[in-house]
């Protein structure tokens, strides 16, 4: 692959898992945060995605989310075991997070997909996506841990992500305005981490 040609492949990665990608999972978490409320509260929420044509909402699912998800899944697996971590020689704060970016993403492509596997999936097989289907997969003490770990490596990929994005479009390129964007990519973990994990202890 020529040089020009990786760079326009890499800042395509980079957008779509800020756009739409990361969008979409700070929505998901908010529409599962409802579940805070109560299973009423959850199954109306969710339940209004009923309202949009079926049609439509299969097309803007593929258009929006499943195919810059697989190329942004796919392309970072590439990126993840071509890409040089130098932990062991430098060990700062970024080379841990640059590693954590990789190791997460691995990770994500196996939870994600068994995540579709156990919703999107058993839908269209007739089942329905509510508060006690994902009541009864959490009920599993190791798939609520399996889906804890899950969602706070989501949430660390897409704000240590949004770091790098920021950097890699040169709107941060200063020390001092990657330290501030060090700053709130930290809090928008915490602030996702702290929605996710709320809303699936919230089906137990």
């Amino acid at each position: 692959m020529s040089k020009d040609r990786e760079f326009l492949w890499r800042r395509l990665h980079s957008l779509l898992g800020v756009i739409p990608v990361g969008l979409f999972l700070a929505f998901h978490l908010s529409l599962n945060f409802t579940a805070v409320g109560g299973e009423e509260n959850y199954n109306n929420a969710t339940g209004m995605m009923e309202l949009v044509p079926h049609s439509l909402l299969l097309a803007m699912e593929w258009i929006i989310i499943y195919i810059p998800l697989m190329f942004h899944a796919f392309y970072g697996v590439y990126i993840a075991f071509t890409a040089t971590n130098n932990v062991k020689r430098f060990g700062t704060f970024r080379n841990w997070m640059f590693a954590l970016q990789r190791f997460t993403g691995i990770f994500l492509v196996i939870f994600i997909a068994w995540h579709i596997f156990q919703t999107r999936v058993q839908k269209a097989f007739g089942e329905e996506v509510n508060f006690d289907m994902i009541a009864e997969i959490v009920a599993n003490p190791f798939m609520l841990g399996f889906y804890i770990v899950g969602i706070l490596s989501a949430t660390f990929h897409l704000a240590n992500g949004l770091w790098s994005f920021l950097v890699s479009w040169g709107i941060t390129q200063s020390k001092k305005s990657q330290q501030i964007a060090t700053y709130i990519t930290l809090l928008v973990f915490v602030i996702l981490s702290i929605m996710g994990v709320a809303a699936i202890l919230a089906f137990v």
